[in-house]
């Protein structure tokens, strides 16, 4: 990569990175190509050279999200064996992820659907494939530990991915609408009571 890719690169990171920030503080369609270049001190048509129209970086902030939540979630979670351990760390990082960064900036995914609950269009449409994928993948995750023979056989893998998502959304309302400091502990707690509700 030569130094003008690159710098184009990073500049296209701190775009997208401003991009997030706006989106974190005042919802999605706060995100226009001129804040974000006044943000950065940069012109309109640099931003668009780098990112393309408004909805491109609205698109582009959605998928960011998407991939640090997924690193911060996911993917370390795959080094545990399928099966229980796998599920428990990934609801451990997510409450963790949730209460250090979450709270203080606000979940695009959370925030994003009520912002979009009654919209139609492209960003709705990527917002739920996002949320869509992310729920396939847990719903996996619950099914190889059914498989495991640590959860019952009729636990219902839908019903606990929702649940699941629901100790999250609390969690969430309790520690950065509320400021309880404890919410985080309390949602673990409520994990290992809904967990043992379903193992075998």
């Amino acid at each position: 990569m030569d130094a003008k890719t690159q710098k184009s690169e990073l500049t296209r990171t701190a775009i997208v990175g401003a991009a997030m920030d706006l989106a974190a503080a005042e919802g999605l369609d706060a995100i226009t190509l001129q804040t974000v270049a006044t943000r950065l001190g940069l012109s309109k048509s640099g931003v668009f050279s780098r990112v393309g129209s408004r909805e491109a970086l609205q698109k582009a902030v959605i998928e960011e999200f998407g991939r640090r939540f997924l690193a911060d979630v996911f993917v370390p979670a795959m080094q545990k064996p399928k099966g229980l351990a796998r599920l428990d760390e990934i609801v451990a990082r997510w409450i963790v992820r949730t209460r250090d960064v979450e709270t203080e900036t606000g979940c695009i995914y959370t925030a994003g659907a009520f912002e979009f609950d009654d919209r139609e269009g492209e960003l709705r449409d990527l917002l739920v494939e996002e949320v869509t994928r992310w729920r396939a993948a847990l719903r996996r995750t619950v099914l190889q530990a059914i498989e495991t023979g640590e959860l019952r056989t009729d636990t219902d893998p839908a019903q606990l991915v929702s649940e699941i998502n629901g100790l999250i959304m609390s969690l969430l309302h309790d520690a950065r609408f509320l400021r309880d400091t404890r919410a985080a502990d309390r949602a673990q707690l409520t994990w290992r009571r809904l967990v043992a509700s379903y193992r075998a």
